[in-house]
């Protein structure tokens, strides 16, 4: 700290200045929130796209099982009430398009409405397992290049760089894409077989697994910042997906505890808000409110991250270049 007021570095972006400014931007460039406040009228008032058929054809499959005792009868069981809760939910699979790191943020896709304000809406079945992989797959990259594409416009509003042109943005849009995609590779990769060890551990012991839970909690919360950040590279310095996750991974070795708070309070925010926006019931005209609110709060958190990782990242390099200075003269 002495160093600080002795080389009159200013202090660290501040988490509340940072949102305020997000806010401040999309409330100047209200058509920002156009991606999230259609794809949400998309996921109320257009078709749902159901598996409810395709879960009762599994559902008979486990009953020939059982008459052909393949499998123990009170797993069977187990499995079919699963199925049936499953089918109860109505989910619709263009919920999808909602995808994760890099996406359009949606409050609908959180809902299955069974009736809309205009009536029940259309319905259509996934008949086989083989469509079924096809509907996931082909709503998954495009909700990817989506939600490149929405990601490249708020950083352009809010980052105010008038070199951000066409070329740019075809850039960015196709780096950020390979970065979803390669980000849900790895995961999933990691992930199963850390289910599987989960999994052998509760047959083991449960205090074993509660253990293995407590310390999967505790990478995950040294993990969410690098991956918060880790496409921001992309919109706001231009750089390729490699260089962007590194870049991530530097900014939060430095500004772990500032960039934490920052995360935790988008997150907080955004489903805090959430809370109320479901109020309503989905088949009243007040869920529009619901809509057009969490389409402004979390437009305002996605261009606040932006202009906090750009900001947090010209302070730290200021300041690594004082430290860098400063132990060169002393050597000298």
């Amino acid at each position: 700290m002495k160093f600080l007021n002795d080389e009159k570095i200013s202090p660290p972006p501040g988490v509340i200045s940072s949102l305020k400014s997000g806010f401040d931007i999309t409330a100047n460039h209200i058509g920002l929130i156009l991606f999230p406040v259609l794809l949400d009228l998309f996921l109320w008032f257009g078709p749902h796209l159901r598996v409810e058929n395709l879960l009762r054809i599994v559902h008979t499959m486990f009953d020939e099982l059982a008459r052909e005792n393949l499998v123990p009868a009170t797993e069977i069981q187990r499995i079919q009430e699963s199925l049936g809760e499953l089918a109860s939910l109505g989910i619709n699979l263009f919920s999808i398009l909602r995808t994760f790191p890099i996406g359009i943020s949606s409050l609908m896709n959180q809902v299955f409405p069974a009736l809309t304000p205009l009536g029940e809406p259309v319905s259509y079945q996934v008949g086989s397992g083989f469509s079924f992989f096809l509907w996931i797959t082909g709503l998954t990259i495009l909700g990817w290049i989506l939600g490149s594409i929405y990601f490249t416009w708020v950083a352009k509003v809010a980052l105010q760089d008038k070199e951000q042109n066409l070329l740019w943005a075809s850039k960015t849009v196709f780096q950020a894409t390979l970065l979803a995609v390669s980000l849900s590779i790895i995961l999933t990769m990691l992930g199963i077989p850390l289910l599987i060890v989960f999994a052998i551990f509760m047959q083991i012991n449960a205090g074993l697994a509660q253990f293995a839970l407590l310390f999967l909690a505790f990478f995950a919360m040294w993990i969410i910042v690098p991956l918060f950040f880790s496409a921001h590279g992309i919109f706001a310095k231009k750089e390729n997906l490699i260089r962007s996750v590194l870049s991530s991974f530097h900014l939060s070795r430095f500004t772990l505890p500032t960039s934490s708070f920052f995360v935790i309070s988008v997150l907080v925010l955004s489903q805090g808000f959430n809370i109320l926006w479901l109020t309503p019931s989905d088949n009243s005209w007040m869920m529009l409110v619901g809509v057009l609110g969490h389409a402004f709060i979390t437009t305002s958190a996605l261009a606040a991250s932006f202009i906090y990782y750009r900001d947090m990242n010209i302070w730290l390099e200021l300041l690594l270049e004082k430290i860098n200075s400063k132990a060169t003269s002393a050597q000298a």
